[in-house]
């Protein structure tokens, strides 16, 4: 088998047991799986779940507090205990693990996205098992909320492909509760599971919903990673974590689980742009603009009608007309400068900003149609 770099999530509910406490039992079955098909010569990224429920349990607290500082206290304290058990269970290989906690904002900013790259990259390239989980103490929640702000992620099947994406990884592993997905809620009779996916549709999207009790994801959240994935050109595997020696068998290829065919693979740059970053604003077009887009043209500044939301140069942004978003970008300029310049010509624009500013307001290389 060739070697491959290779993602694996687990769940709360893979790590728990029925009364939410940590399973060591199953996390040392995760770590012994992981530790031998690392010496197999793969290399693996750990995306894992379970601090707000190894918190709660450490510090007595009820089941999923509402409070969000309840709950940002209790991923504090749990997460502590999740590594702790975690560099002790990979150690007993000679393994050694490195934590990294993310928000969607280190992933929306570009500089900082590639430098996590980077970082994973050493990490693998000297034998360290990087353990990945949101950094769920650290919210920008109110970001999120804030006029024309669209998070990347809110849990960490989405987080686990996002990462994928970052370091092009060949696989992604989603370890959960259930044999993969079916074609009706698992506990229905009469339910089959699916076990290869050509295409993700809006009709198998919408069939299947539900959501875990302590974890925050469900069916819907690891569809949407597997379309991510997928449409990053790399597979997806969905199987039930406590299946005896399923890490391996998934790397054999043996078939078990549901298997998500990938799509064309994206260049890095659109990955991001498509997936990896938070959208900070709107940039609202005209028919012309949008047409020009849709036909793989540069936005100019006269094709702009109305800029919603701040943001600087480089970040991602929605492309919108009437009927809502066509597309993402990264702007060559603010949404401050952009209001300045928006609907004007190009010896308009660097009469009000100069002439060493580009022509373009977004560089066709630097927009994703999220619409064809």
């Amino acid at each position: 088998m060739p070697q491959r770099l290779i993602v694996v999530k687990v769940g709360t509910n893979g790590i728990t047991t029925n009364e939410g406490k940590l399973d060591q039992t199953e996390m040392q079955n995760l770590a012994d799986q992981i530790s031998n098909v690392t010496k197999q010569g793969n290399k693996i990224v750990f995306v894992t779940s379970g601090a707000v429920a190894a918190g709660i349990a450490e510090l007595g607290m009820p089941l999923k507090p509402k409070d969000v500082a309840f709950q940002q206290a209790a991923a504090a304290t749990g997460q502590s205990v999740l590594m702790t058990l975690y560099r002790e269970f990979f150690k007993k290989h000679g393994l050694k693990v490195a934590q990294i906690l993310l928000t969607a904002e280190d992933l929306s900013n570009r500089t900082a996205y590639v430098h996590t790259c980077d970082v994973l990259s050493l990490l693998l390239k000297i034998g360290v098992i990087p353990i990945i989980n949101e950094n769920d103490v650290t919210s920008v929640d109110e970001l999120m909320h804030a006029e024309g702000y669209k998070v990347n992620f809110s849990d960490n099947d989405i987080l686990a492909v996002l990462v994928a994406g970052a370091v092009s990884a060949d696989l992604v592993i989603i370890l959960s509760d259930v044999e993969g997905l079916y074609t009706t809620d698992p506990a229905e009779p009469g339910a089959e599971l699916i076990k290869t996916v050509d295409t993700i549709t809006t009709e198998l999207k919408n069939a299947l919903k539900g959501k875990s009790i302590r974890g925050r994801g469900g069916i819907q959240s690891k569809l949407k990673a597997a379309e991510i994935a997928t449409q990053c050109g790399i597979p997806v595997v969905i199987a039930n974590s406590r299946h005896p020696n399923i890490i391996a068998e998934i790397v054999s290829g043996k078939e078990v689980g549901t298997y998500f065919k990938p799509q064309s693979r994206m260049p890095a740059v659109k990955r991001w742009i498509a997936y990896g970053a938070a959208v900070k604003g709107i940039i609202y077009v005209n028919d012309g603009a949008k047409k020009a887009i849709l036909e793989d043209s540069s936005l100019l500044p006269v094709g702009i009608i109305k800029v919603v939301g701040t943001f600087n140069e480089g970040d991602v942004i929605s492309l919108a007309d009437e009927n809502g978003e066509f597309a993402k970008g990264t702007p060559n300029f603010s949404s401050t400068q952009l209001n300045i310049i928006k609907g004007l010509q190009v010896s308009d624009v660097h009469n009000k900003l100069g002439t060493d500013k580009p022509k373009e307001a977004i560089d066709r290389r630097n927009i994703h149609l999220t619409e064809e």
